[in-house]
């Protein structure tokens, strides 16, 4: 009996301890939560024992009373995804991996800024532009066969010039070559003392002649057989450059073949005389010369896995760049009638990137105007629209800042000067009158990078405007000098009174159309917010006024998510 009574009181007791475990649970969650500690030490190291996940309780969150998402709670504290936070508010982030350790990255900006360390100096990098690819962009349809400059489409998928993106490539490779060591070469043929072993198909004729018009000895070719004439060398550096002339018609080529060694295809990249750009045809890529029926000298200087890129881009439409590494020039090829010299392998050539840039201003400007026109129409806010043949305050900085550094690095050659100077009668003309310039409340002259009416006042553009005429004036001679500097100071003096009015107190506004045109304001990206940044940065090293520093360092300061003070 006593034994009976002993179990039912363990029984009893085992019941009621159940009950006060249940009753603590209920009470005091926190209690049986997995324990966390954080060791801050070299090793930067979160242990944690090895109970279950913290228990969360899925609840709804409703946004400003217009919809619900699904969130989170854990005691009194409330979670909510990511992924609505990132488009909500515009933040950015990513997890990674650290010594074993799981982080997530939290960052209110994707753009970098770049202070520098020195007072600008414009025979030196134009900005940061050493670290710009202007060729690889998706909206440079291709490198020009022809003229060697960007062909863009971010306004007409054909492709058209345009000289603010031709000047930027320009700038670049201007900039990448001070920055970059000297590049490695291989010359594979000069027609002279350089001579390559090509393999000659029966009846095919090769030599080397005195030319003319290259005053030079170059070689020459005359192939009208099936198979083509072949050079197989050392092609493993990703640039050739080389000189280059065709009989004009449809048999006369110069082609590259290049293998890709991963996935064991070859394709042919076929530099001819016709009058398209670029063309695809299965595995061969054609660039076009335009000849014009005419037998005449180009420089190339080609990076061939671009060239790749762009013909497979235009046949697939994928955006995924191509790894060097899984490519190969196998040998290059001749066919028909022609000439080449100077076939050279290189590392880079980013200096005769910039001569072709060069060349190009030279070539393209409307001599009545002084202008690069843009021929391609651009819709802007509402109604605006700029019809083809517009000029663009930044376009013609942007082509200062060109002509100023051929001028130096060229041998100081006049005609470089002629142009620029040229190229100041657009800062001088109202927009309605095919010039860049608009008046702020009809008092503070701007430079219109779109040049509308009513004007947008883009901020950006302006700026490039004033360091191309800062450029030209430090870098040209007494007589070509004063008035990009009366222009400058004049820009400068309008860019002082208005720079905070494109300040919103978390970033800035690309424009200030909400005060043209009465709509609302248009935020710049965080890359062109960057910019800004980066520009005032500059003529903070230029112009001592603090206005610029000040201003710089507190919109970098919106990139990290401070704001400006309430009332």
């Amino acid at each position: 009996m006593r034994c009976k009574i002993r179990v039912i009181l363990a029984l009893i007791f085992v019941q009621v301890l159940i009950i006060l475990l249940f009753w603590s649970l209920f009470k005091n969650p926190e209690l049986f939560e997995p324990k966390i500690s954080i060791f801050s030490s070299q090793n930067e190291k979160f242990e944690t024992n090895r109970s279950e996940e913290l228990l969360f309780k899925k609840i709804l969150c409703n946004i400003n009373g217009e919809y619900n998402i699904s969130c989170r709670k854990e005691l009194d504290e409330v979670y909510i995804p990511f992924t609505f936070i990132k488009k909500y508010f515009e933040i950015y982030g990513k997890t990674f991996e650290k010594n074993n350790v799981e982080f997530f990255n939290w960052s209110h900006s994707y753009a970098n800024v770049y202070v520098p360390k020195k007072q600008y100096d414009p025979r030196g990098a134009f900005t940061h532009f050493q670290s710009y690819k202007v060729e690889e962009r998706e909206r440079v349809k291709c490198i020009s066969a022809a003229e060697g400059v960007p062909l863009s489409t971010q306004w007409d998928s054909n492709g058209y010039y345009y000289p603010t993106q031709i000047a930027q490539f320009g700038l670049s490779h201007y900039s990448k070559n001070l920055m970059e060591p000297n590049p490695v070469k291989y010359i594979h043929e000069n027609g002279e003392n350089v001579q390559a072993y090509w393999i000659t198909p029966y009846k095919s004729v090769v030599k080397r002649i005195y030319d003319n018009d290259a005053a030079s000895t170059v070689f020459c070719f005359n192939n009208t057989e099936k198979k083509f004439i072949v050079l197989k060398s050392n092609f493993s550096l990703p640039i050739l450059s080389f000189n280059l002339k065709l009989k004009p018609n449809n048999i006369s080529r110069f082609v590259v073949t290049v293998e890709n060694i991963v996935e064991k295809k070859i394709y042919y990249i076929h530099y001819i005389c016709n009058s398209q750009h670029i063309l695809i045809a299965d595995y061969d890529i054609y660039y076009g010369l335009f000849c014009e029926g005419k037998s005449k000298w180009y420089k190339l200087s080609r990076d061939i896995l671009i060239d790749l890129q762009k013909g497979i881009m235009l046949k697939t439409k994928s955006k995924t760049k191509l790894q060097r590494s899984s490519f190969k020039i196998l040998n290059i090829s001749l066919k028909g009638e022609g000439c080449i010299d100077n076939l050279t392998s290189l590392s880079s050539d980013h200096m005769t990137q910039f001569q072709l840039t060069v060349d190009w201003f030279l070539k393209h400007q409307d001599e009545s105007t002084g202008g690069w026109p843009n021929p391609v129409t651009r819709k802007m806010a509402g109604s605006l629209i700029l019809k083809s043949g517009w000029y663009s305050a930044m376009g013609q900085g942007h082509a200062l800042s060109v002509l100023a550094r051929a001028y130096f690095v060229f041998n100081k050659e006049i005609k470089y000067l002629e142009t620029a100077r040229k190229a100041l009668n657009p800062f001088q003309r109202l927009s309605k009158d095919s010039g860049v310039l608009a008046m702020y409340m009809q008092g503070l002259p701007w430079y219109e990078e779109y040049p509308t009416n009513p004007p947008t006042f883009v901020l950006n553009g302006f700026i490039y405007s004033l360091i191309g005429l800062y450029d030209l004036h430090k870098l040209a001679p007494v007589g070509y000098s004063h008035e990009p500097y009366m222009l400058y100071v004049q820009g400068m003096k309008s860019l002082k009174k208005l720079l905070t009015s494109f300040d919103t107190g978390s970033g800035t506004t690309y424009d200030l159309r909400h005060v043209t045109l009465g709509t609302a304001p248009r935020l710049a990206r965080w890359d062109y917010h960057a910019t800004h940044v980066n520009q005032l940065y500059l003529l903070s090293s230029i112009d001592n006024d603090p206005l610029f520093s000040i201003t710089a360092k507190r919109w970098l300061g919106y990139m990290y998510g401070k704001r400006a003070s309430h009332n």
